[in-house]
């Protein structure tokens, strides 16, 4: 097709009187000046900045928890330590922190299904040197009109196959497991974080740093693993083919009696020259990789929530307001993921010509030398096949060299994604940690002057937007709950009440009343534990002794009795020596026994916060 294309072109040429060298040189020069305008150019401007302070840049948004978002993100291109995306000591230091959570031991199923993928990535590199060599004995045969020994070679190579395509079936086999065996890890280690000590709840009221935890239990774990794991095979096959490869060579260049240390000294100068101007030339894969998660787990939240208020939104008919907030959150994340398409775009462009043709220039010098500086001379038959044997093989195991190279050279902008999503799994953890640790941070609330100046008041202090914890909770040994110069103060910092005293005895009644925004509910969430006590002494009886009703009725899933005994489960029902005759008998005193029947028994499973 390209054959035909240039003789298409050569006689429209022709026809018009233009010199086809002087066409050919207006097209190089054309290419030349584009590469310099989008290559050579964009990375001059690149260095020239890099000694300016850059500012942090918005994105365009019609909301503002969007901005919020995208400020946050946008902020990693800042020189902080803390919140950068790359390939840097702070990566290194999270990779091996997820890795001994990924891999808890020497004697565990991930070091088993490691140590058979890496044999397997081993057999594949010796069948591919085998493949070549029977190859090379084919051509040979060929120049040589062997037609017996062809057929014979051939039937080998034909039997070779059949394990090699097992291994190769084998290693994607082995690639997928591993990574849904550290998605497994991953996953429980975050689940048991999450359900600790109330996290679930504070991650998303009393701290800030972590937008839509559920993307990043579902969607970013699942990305990081099935990177991780895909990274390994992409590096540690084409490491192996490399130097097997190079020792192979060697040998076959040294049976022709030519030189062996040109070859090597060529293709690692053509690959080091390679590797310098693409790393210079590479985008910010990782910076790009968490912008583009962050919007989806954004565009994601949007959805959610307005399933969650479908109804209040049908009400006021606010679906023109909501549909312009799923449209602007779809557009910026369809902007960020064109933003990526089009540095993906011209740096594929300049890596495949490096890779491509100057590598394959570079292999053809390569497979030239021994049998241009080699002893064998002769011009019989036999001298011919044994040339064309090693030109073939040598030539097969070059590609199979450059291919390994080029693999290796790519998993750099591999790298560099998986540090965005490195990033993004080792931060939910770190949130996870410290929120459980009682340590939040909420970036905004240093701006709100009039909170400030109130907390302030009470001798409390911002530490990254946060109210320090000053106060004590204590248990109550005869069941008391006191409060003594207890702040009820928001999640916000805002100060609802300066200072609560409060005495309540076991069987005593107490009705609270006031206006909305008073501090009803949240007085019930500082003695929960909900939220903290920030200044002052609470003295409370065990989580055991206390049952609080929300204000919102919950339903959980499961079967008509899960619904009554929650939050225990069946099997806890059943250790306490209770039974479902026993349930029927609470039913009973608030006249609720027929819905029992009516459901169709306990195990009946329904849409309960429908039906009930």
């Amino acid at each position: 097709m390209p054959t035909v294309i240039s003789k298409l072109l050569q006689d429209k040429l022709e026809e018009r009187g233009i010199p086809l060298l002087q066409a050919t040189r207006l097209g190089a020069s054309v290419v030349l000046a584009w590469y310099a305008y989008k290559v050579v150019l964009p990375y001059a401007r690149k260095c020239l900045q890099t000694k300016q302070p850059t500012l942090p840049r918005t994105l365009p948004s019609t909301t503002s928890f969007l901005n919020i978002l995208e400020q946050q993100t946008v902020k990693k291109d800042k020189p902080d330590k803390k919140q950068q995306y790359g390939v840097n000591a702070q990566f290194l230091a999270q990779m091996k922190f997820l890795l001994r959570i990924m891999i808890p031991g020497l004697v565990s199923r991930e070091s088993l299904f490691l140590l058979l993928h890496s044999a397997t990535l081993v057999t594949r590199t010796f069948l591919s040197i085998m493949v070549a060599s029977l190859e090379g004995q084919v051509a040979s045969f060929i120049v040589q009109k062997d037609l017996r020994n062809f057929f014979i070679l051939l039937a080998k190579w034909i039997a070779l196959a059949i394990p090699a395509t097992i291994v190769n079936s084998t290693i994607r086999f082995l690639e997928n497991k591993l990574a849904l065996s550290f998605q497994n890890r991953l996953t429980s280690h975050a689940y048991r974080m999450y359900f600790a000590n109330q996290t679930y709840y504070r991650v998303g009221n009393l701290d800030l740093r972590l937008e839509n935890a559920d993307h990043c239990l579902t969607e970013d774990i699942a990305q990081f693993a099935s990177s991780v794991a895909h990274l390994y095979s992409h590096v540690t096959k084409p490491l192996l083919d490399v130097i097997i490869l190079t020792i192979s060579l060697g040998g076959i260049a040294r049976k022709l009696g030519g030189a062996v240390l040109p070859g090597p000294l060529v293709a690692g100068t053509v690959i080091g020259i390679t590797v310098l101007i693409l790393r210079a030339i590479t985008p910010r894969f990782g910076k790009l990789a968490a912008v583009s998660a962050a919007r989806k787990g954004y565009l994601r939240f949007i959805h959610s929530r307005i399933i969650a208020n479908a109804e209040e939104i049908a009400f006021y008919g606010g679906h023109r307001v909501e549909e312009a907030h799923l449209r602007t959150s779809y557009e910026s994340m369809v902007k960020q993921a064109t933003k990526i398409l089009r540095q993906k775009w011209w740096y594929v462009m300049a890596e495949q010509f490096l890779v491509k043709y100057v590598w394959s220039a570079a292999g053809m010098v390569i497979v030239s030398i021994p049998m241009l500086t080699g002893s064998d001379v002769e011009t019989t038959g036999e001298a011919v096949g044994r040339r064309t044997q090693f030109l073939t093989t040598a030539k097969n195991l070059l590609v199979s060299g450059a291919d390994a190279v080029e693999r290796l050279m790519t998993s750099y902008k591999e790298v560099a994604e998986l540090a965005g999503y490195t990033a993004r799994v080792s931060d939910m953890f770190q949130v996870f940690s410290e929120v459980n640790a009682e340590k939040y941070e909420r970036p905004g609330a240093m701006d709100n002057k009039a909170s400030s100046k109130a907390l302030q008041k009470l001798g409390l202090m911002l530490v990254n937007g946060a109210p320090m914890i000053e106060g004590r909770v204590l248990h109550s040994l005869d069941n008391r709950i006191i409060l003594v110069d207890v702040p009820i103060v928001t999640p916000a910092a805002d100060v609802v009440v300066p200072s609560v005293n409060l005495t309540l005895t076991p069987k005593m009644h107490l009705l609270i009343t006031g206006p909305n925004g008073c501090g009803k509910s949240s007085l019930f969430r500082i003695i929960s534990g909900l939220w903290p006590v920030y200044k002052g002494t609470l003295y409370r009886p065990p989580s055991t002794k206390l049952f609080y009703i929300p204000q919102r009725p919950y339903m959980s899933l499961g079967t008509l009795r899960d619904q009554v005994i929650y939050p225990d489960t069946h099997e806890d029902m059943l250790a306490r020596g209770l039974s479902d005759r026993d349930l029927e008998g609470l039913l009973a005193i608030v006249h609720l026994k027929h819905i029992v029947s009516r459901e169709g028994g306990w195990d009946a499973r329904r849409d309960w916060k429908d039906v009930l």
